[in-house]
């Protein structure tokens, strides 16, 4: 299918696809943002970092982590600020050259993190759940493997353990509150 010449017709679909994919990235993403800000003081990304790091038991160099969690170095540097003010991440230095640093997560960013994900990852479940049967849930993971950056480190990040214990608010697909927002 790779060698495939696209039709006018299919241009107009894909064009289609595209504009739909982003729309719903978006549409997803403030939603989200808006319910972890609410209750957490955090974003999207914030939990996407915290998630990676929870990984990594010595830590990332900054660099790494801007290319795992796809932003930019200087994104990653004001993210990650903003994530030590709140002591959910530490700067540690590299003992071999003390030019590089890795953030770290901190037992209050592993508390957060596991926060987060019981109401994001029930909000995410209420959002597609209402949309999708399993089997049309699976079909959309399958096709949306074959985009570039569709897969591989996507299900790295997600493969680890769940929250847990999740509490009623995020069994109603609503983010727990706990914190005063940042």
């Amino acid at each position: 299918m790779s060698d495939q010449v696209l039709s006018a017709q299919d241009v107009e679909r894909a064009l289609l696809a595209w504009g739909r994919l982003l729309g719903a990235h978006a549409a997803m993403t403030r939603t989200f943002n808006a319910e972890l800000q609410a209750a957490l003081g955090l974003t999207v990304s914030d939990v996407e970092v915290l998630k990676v790091l929870a990984t990594e038991p010595i830590g990332l160099r900054r660099v790494d982590l801007a290319g795992r969690v796809r932003l930019t170095p200087s994104g990653i540097t004001r993210l990650l600020d903003g994530l030590e003010r709140c002591d959910l991440v530490a700067k540690r230095q590299c003992p071999e050259d003390a030019r590089v640093t890795y953030a770290v997560i901190t037992d209050a960013g592993r508390e957060m993190l596991r926060e987060a994900e019981a109401g994001f990852f029930a909000a995410l479940a209420r959002v597609f759940g209402e949309r999708y049967a399993p089997a049309e849930l699976d079909r959309l993971v399958e096709l949306l493997a074959r985009l570039p950056g569709g897969g591989g480190e996507l299900e790295e990040i997600c493969s680890g353990e769940g929250a847990g214990g999740e509490g009623a608010e995020a069994s109603s697909g609503r983010i727990p509150s706990r914190i005063t927002p940042r």
